[in-house]
């Protein structure tokens, strides 16, 4: 490719970079380990409903873009620690939930490779597996045990062949593709959300109001709680004030002959029980 060319490109995909982020006001940060480009292409189609796009590129590339744009763009200065390792992002103006609706659910079964790190535990169930009685020694030789049963090969309790975090071996590769087992699945994965110049973890979205209103709540507990120990009157302690008063109120007036309404019941059951 001629400089002059590749030097175009460079300038043609900053001023894209630029152009995006000034137009779009909100983005994610996502992932994109072991996702193939038509999967890529399927979620892009999908995106359209909401007026969001993907963009990806060389993280340099952006990286410089973003710098260069700081001047016109401050809010882009967050962003920067993020650019690393294989990610991208989903533009997005509004509708980040429909969004991230998408992404989460948009998933694509995959094989187990060599060498590939098990996101999941797999588990070989127990029963007829439709092998060959001559590839028991091949599952013997993993750990699993077998026995022959109408001319073919059954497991005999559930086994457990790779935890979360373990790396694929090809013997274990293997043994799940003569299965046929699809035990992973891929997808754009997300980490962040940028929103006008702020970044916040994707469980923020998820959450319900009733989650919000249970988190206030505890917030409220915690004050009320620090505020009577302490003696620091609030309003979050102000009921509880209220009610430890009147219980006090109430102990003078049953162990004494003065008497208030709201003990007059009770001290005449306490005297004539």
């Amino acid at each position: 490719m001629p400089v002059g060319d590749k030097a175009e490109r460079k300038a043609a995909y900053f001023n894209r970079v630029q152009s995006l982020f000034d137009e779009y006001p909100q983005a994610f940060i996502v992932t994109c380990d072991n996702v193939a480009a038509s999967h890529l292409s399927k979620v892009r189609k999908m995106l359209r409903q909401y007026n969001a796009m993907i963009l990806m590129g060389k993280n340099t590339l952006m990286r410089k873009a973003m710098r260069d744009h700081l001047p016109n763009n401050q809010k882009l200065d967050v962003l920067l620690p993020l650019i690393k390792g294989n990610m991208g992002f989903v533009l997005c103006k509004g509708h980040l939930k429909e969004v991230l609706d998408i992404l989460e659910n948009e998933r694509v079964a995959a094989p187990a490779k060599a060498g590939v790190i098990s996101p999941v535990e797999v588990v070989i169930p127990a029963g007829n597996t439709g092998l060959e009685p001559t590839q028991t020694s091949f599952l013997q030789a993993l750990g699993i045990p077998t026995k022959i049963a109408r001319g073919s090969i059954e497991v005999l309790k559930d086994f457990v062949i790779l935890h979360e975090g373990d790396r694929v071996g090809p013997s274990q590769a293997t043994l799940l593709q003569k299965l046929g087992v699809l035990p992973f699945t891929y997808g754009i994965g997300l980490s962040n959300v940028f929103d006008e110049g702020k970044v916040y973890d994707v469980a923020v979205l998820k959450l319900t109001p009733e989650d919000m209103v249970a988190k206030f709540m505890t917030g409220v507990t915690r004050v009320a709680a620090a505020s009577l120990q302490l003696g620091l009157p609030s309003l979050a302690s102000l009921p509880h004030a209220l009610i430890n008063g009147f219980k006090r109120v109430a102990a003078v007036s049953l162990a004494t002959d003065y008497d208030i309404e709201q003990t007059k019941d009770l001290k005449a059951l306490l005297s004539d029980p």
